[in-house]
């Protein structure tokens, strides 16, 4: 007997196809987006582009049964060439489709938002995310990526931190309605993209590889976003949790100073 009922976006590779097969394993039914056609650990497939409103709406009129929960994974990569995409697709799309899911939701769901540690510039992005959640279109977003002077980088990095942000915004809004929302931010994870974010971070991601020990894994990113998807993680509101093998704290005790901080290790002692 199936448990609950998820969507996941993104379902036919990387993250999202692990995260269909954990929840499959879990006895979960699976309802999976993407626009690449998959029958892999999904009971229902629908076709969705989240650079097409009409797909959009019809992909969301399509569920027609209630959900226990929605995890937002379906994102592009920062692309040279893809940057009006990259701006719908991974924000103002998503947030469109989550907007026409959240009515086949039950009460108690999850919506978990797939974020990046490329999202944690935000403080200092605030009013460009606001920005482009002012948009109503994405035929303003040539003007937009003109007017911002952004790349295909920035793009990225944008909707990543708009990503972490509208799960803040969202979240009392959420609870009222008996949901709840929290977004995940990983970071170097070996998937098929993995080379377009070696090309756009360069040296730094490669630098953070290496102390961390080694890319995560998509597996590894999909058993946390099963539990926060899960009524276990109930009481998980509005939080972005990073998922980086340590990359971020390690970034932050340099940039603090931190090494005082730090336990003695025996040939310290000494």
């Amino acid at each position: 007997m199936t448990q609950s009922t998820y969507a996941v976006t993104g379902v036919a590779s990387g993250i999202g196809a692990e995260l269909a097969r954990i929840l499959k394993s879990q006895g979960h039914g699976v309802i999976g987006f993407d626009i690449q056609e998959t029958t892999e650990n999904v009971d229902r497939f629908i076709k969705l582009d989240l650079n097409d409103a009409a797909s959009i709406a019809t992909a969301a009129k399509t569920v027609g049964e209630p959900l226990d929960g929605l995890c937002n994974n379906a994102g592009l990569p920062p692309r040279e060439g893809l940057e009006e995409a990259i701006l719908q697709v991974n924000f103002l799309g998503t947030r469109a489709f989550t907007n026409a899911m959240v009515p086949h939701m039950r009460k108690g769901a999850s919506i978990v938002n797939m974020a990046s540690r490329a999202g944690h510039g935000w403080p200092t992005g605030v009013e460009q995310v606001k920005r482009l959640a002012a948009l109503t279109d994405k035929s303003q977003l040539a003007e937009f990526i003109a007017f911002e002077q952004i790349d295909a980088t920035r793009c990225y990095n944008l909707t990543k931190e708009a990503m972490i942000l509208w799960s803040i915004a969202e979240s009392e809004a959420m609870v009222n309605r008996g949901l709840r929302v929290n977004s995940l931010s990983p970071g170097g994870i070996a998937t098929g993209i993995l080379a377009d974010f070696q090309k756009a971070f360069g040296d730094k991601m490669a630098k953070n590889v290496e102390r961390a020990g080694r890319p995560g894994a998509a597996e590894e990113i999909a058993q946390i976003a099963a539990f926060a998807l899960s009524p276990a993680s109930n009481w998980l509101k509005g939080a972005d949790i990073a998922i980086d093998g340590g990359m971020g704290s390690f970034n932050q005790s340099d940039a603090m100073g931190l090494g005082a901080l730090r336990l003695a290790t025996q040939e310290q002692a000494a």
